[in-house]
């Protein structure tokens, strides 16, 4: 019987019934331990005679693929495949499919969240009255706001819609400039420098940059406006932590909200322990509705290649 490997958190906590329904395709169903990422160790146990893999976001090494000797297809729960090695995959012949926009709902509704979280320091209120303490910082309304867009596909897009809705001003950057059906007059098309120096709110939504080099590192921070609010629900590495923190302990920044780590869950609590920090433990797309969605596009696209 074919095996296939399932290895995304939101699948292995428990098994949902569009996977668990591939044992009707004569498919041995395979889950790496439960709600945790499974390291190199791991999925060199489980993948030797896989034909199919419905993985997550958990790094994949050279080694990892060596191993993965029956390996036909990696199909993705997500859009994001900059954890993959994607040149050893083509050379292996092994294709890679992308569950797209299946969670972007979960992820810009997130995004919104935690930006109004951060303008109004909700967590920060929230915490003093569970402390018997009466803490209030002045917050701030996020209409006639300048709020950046860094990456406006799927996800971007509909944040870009949902600032707007609000009654904000949308500074977007991407190469690619797609639609983005904003209402107009409330768009504006900006490089990378202008729009970290005229935001007062930016919020991240594209891939990782080559060699997971940060887009905002210790230079571009500086360009931020004074009191600016950063919102990063795409990957940890396009913020440089260290020079973050540095930017909260100054008092240059007025809030960090983060739903993304290099280690997840992050061993350091520097980061997420500063009270000028919201964060979250990667629940973009962990929702009833995106999980449904995008386990369908994933079931969908291994079928795609395993029953043509």
């Amino acid at each position: 019987m074919e095996r296939i490997l399932v290895t995304p958190r939101s699948l292995t906590l428990a098994p949902h019934p569009l996977v668990e329904r591939l044992r009707e395709q004569r498919f041995e169903i395979v889950y790496s331990a439960p709600d945790t990422l499974p390291d190199e160790a791991e999925l060199c146990r489980l993948l030797p005679g896989a034909v199919g893999w419905l993985a997550g976001v958990e790094p994949v090494s050279p080694a990892v693929i060596a191993r993965a000797d029956a390996l036909r297809v990696v199909s993705r729960n997500g859009s994001g495949t900059d954890n993959l090695p994607l040149p050893l995959l083509a050379e292996r012949g092994i294709t890679v499919c992308r569950a797209d926009g299946g969670n972007a709902a979960g992820v810009a509704e997130l995004a919104i969240a935690l930006a109004l979280s951060a303008l109004r320091q909700i967590p920060f209120a929230d915490a003093g009255l569970k402390a018997g303490e009466w803490r209030r910082r002045r917050g701030r309304e996020i209409r006639g706001r300048k709020v950046g867009i860094v990456g406006c596909g799927a996800v971007g897009g509909e944040v870009a819609r949902l600032f707007s809705a609000l009654g904000a001003d949308i500074l977007a950057f991407d190469p690619a400039r797609p639609e983005l059906h904003v209402e107009p007059g409330r768009l504006r098309w900006v490089d990378l420098a202008s729009l970290f120096a005229e935001c007062d709110l930016v919020s991240f939504h594209c891939p990782a940059m080559p060699g997971n080099r940060p887009l905002l590192d210790r230079a571009a921070l500086a360009t931020l406006r004074e009191g600016a609010v950063v919102v990063n629900t795409a990957r940890a590495s396009l913020v440089d932590e260290e020079a973050m923190l540095e930017a909260l302990d100054a008092g240059r920044l007025f809030a960090y909200a983060t739903d993304v780590f290099p280690e997840e869950p992050p061993r350091s609590r520097a980061l997420p322990g500063h009270s000028r920090v919201i964060a979250t433990s990667h629940v973009g797309g962990f929702t009833a509705e995106s999980v449904d969605r995008v386990t369908e596009l994933a079931v969908r696209n291994l079928l795609s290649v395993l029953r043509p």
